[in-house]
């Protein structure tokens, strides 16, 4: 087990940041995990981590925001997309450049969130209806994206978001999708940590701060009403996306 004090400070703080948001919003703050862990630790034992407890965090979502939240019409559309998307990025892996696709998506994602802020927040609340082409879209983009840039956030948010969804079927629609998507892909991320043993074992001190992050994210979830929660998923969508945008910037750069 990890002993040095740091790691737990950053890590700990770290898991209930993730934890809070995937129980409130149904995610979008997991895209900070690898960066804030490898500051005490390697980026791959990072990213091995991340893995591992965002799996935890989902099971234990699951118990709040059960089948009756889940919007079933969607996922009809969205779950297929999201196999196909993980299938389609991990035969083309090699043979494109994600970083211009994480960009092109990272950059699409700000201009919906700016659209929003801008103009669609001041809209009279209202659900669009259910879109298979759309939403099968944004399954297969996600899926792509959490296998190539361990982001799979951003297309699937644009889409349910502009469905005006109540508070808690958009969040249990989400953490529903999102548990297969990170089911997905635990085995080979499991197969690396039996190599990396390190992060196993700092999955494991890590782990005790999931069922509590959940927990409050819950309570903060029952207390925010749909309109500030909207706000505060629009908000938490532009900053992942912002860094995805950055991100794949960099790193065409270099």
């Amino acid at each position: 087990m990890p002993s040095e004090p740091l790691f737990y400070l950053v890590g700990w703080a770290t898991t209930l940041v993730i934890a809070i948001g995937k129980s409130a919003f149904g995610g979008g703050l997991a895209i900070l995990g690898i960066p804030l862990l490898a500051i005490v630790t390697e980026p791959l034992d990072a990213a091995i981590m991340v893995a591992m407890l965002v799996s935890l965090m989902d099971m234990m979502a699951l118990r709040s925001f059960g089948a009756s939240t889940w919007s079933k019409p969607d996922l009809v559309w969205l779950l297929p997309g999201l196999v196909v998307g993980i299938g389609i990025g991990y035969l083309v892996f090699v043979r494109i450049d994600p970083r211009i696709v994480t960009l092109l998506i990272g950059l699409t994602t700000l201009a919906f969130t700016a659209q929003w802020f801008l103009k669609g927040r001041l809209a009279a609340p209202g659900s669009r209806p259910v879109s298979g082409k759309l939403a099968l879209l944004a399954g297969t983009a996600s899926g792509f994206t959490t296998f190539v840039a361990h982001a799979g956030g951003p297309p699937v948010a644009m889409y349910l978001l502009r469905r005006g969804l109540p508070k808690s079927t958009l969040v249990g629609t989400t953490i529903a999708l999102f548990t297969l998507g990170n089911w997905l892909k635990l085995p080979p991320y499991f197969a690396l940590g039996l190599k990396h043993t390190d992060a196993l074992w700092g999955a494991l001190a890590l782990a005790p701060a999931v069922p509590i992050g959940i927990w409050l994210g819950h309570v903060v979830h029952r207390k925010l009403d749909q309109k500030t929660l909207f706000i505060w998923c629009y908000g938490l969508l532009a900053v992942a996306a912002a860094k995805l945008s950055v991100d794949a910037a960099l790193a065409l750069l270099r």
